[in-house]
């Protein structure tokens, strides 16, 4: 469904800076061969602004991530995240966040908008350069219970515990007041921060680590 002869990707392009927003926007409109229907803005600015979630997120971290710095969240707009890092640090640091791809920032628009459509359809993306970052065994920060409650959004958390609970996406939908489908995103997320496959070894592993109560 995310094809240049179907409907529009939806993309959510996501930056602090209004300069690198107006150049990622640009360098996309440039490419005719697959359309896209961009929303730009900061973080605050499209996390609290209603409706459709996106098929991808495009986060520029800027100049400055790192891993030394205090817990850094991807976006949490309901989709995967590819993210535009600076360095190596910041690539660790935006992988530990929730992001499915890493790009260097100076990445070339073609093949920016190819990692963009793979990202959208669930597979991960890695400059050759950061490759090894995603070989480092993710559970390592759930090796004990401080470890997962940061490796965890707060969303993420209360869709673990809903999870407990045994409901199901469209449950966990109207409990949250949000839509199946951005459930959907936040039970796989947690899904894979726990470094398991189906929901009832979440549930196990989160009772195991203390995350919550069986």
């Amino acid at each position: 469904m995310l094809g240049a002869s179907t409907s529009p990707l939806r993309l959510s392009l996501v930056a602090e800076d209004p300069l690198a927003r107006g150049a990622l926007s640009r360098a996309l409109g440039d490419q005719a061969d697959v359309p896209f229907t961009v929303v730009s803005g900061s973080q605050v600015d499209l996390e609290s602004t209603p409706g459709e979630p996106p098929d991808v997120v495009l986060w520029d971290t800027g100049l400055r991530l790192s891993g030394a710095q205090a817990r850094v969240e991807s976006p949490d707009l309901g989709a995967p995240v590819l993210a535009l890092v600076a360095d190596e640090a910041a690539g660790e640091a935006a992988l530990s966040a929730g992001a499915r791809g890493l790009l260097f920032r100076d990445v070339d628009p073609a093949s920016l908008t190819a990692a963009l459509l793979a990202v959208a359809r669930g597979l991960s993306v890695f400059d050759p350069a950061l490759s090894e970052l995603r070989a480092v065994p993710r559970d390592a920060s759930l090796a004990s219970h401080r470890g997962a409650l940061d490796a965890l959004t707060p969303r993420e958390r209360e869709v673990l515990g809903l999870l407990a609970e045994g409901l199901s996406n469209k449950a966990i939908a109207d409990r949250l007041a949000i839509s199946e489908h951005t459930a959907k995103f936040h039970v796989n997320a947690v899904l894979a921060k726990l470094g398991v496959q189906r929901r009832t070894e979440a549930v196990v592993r989160a009772a195991k680590l203390g995350l919550v109560t069986l």
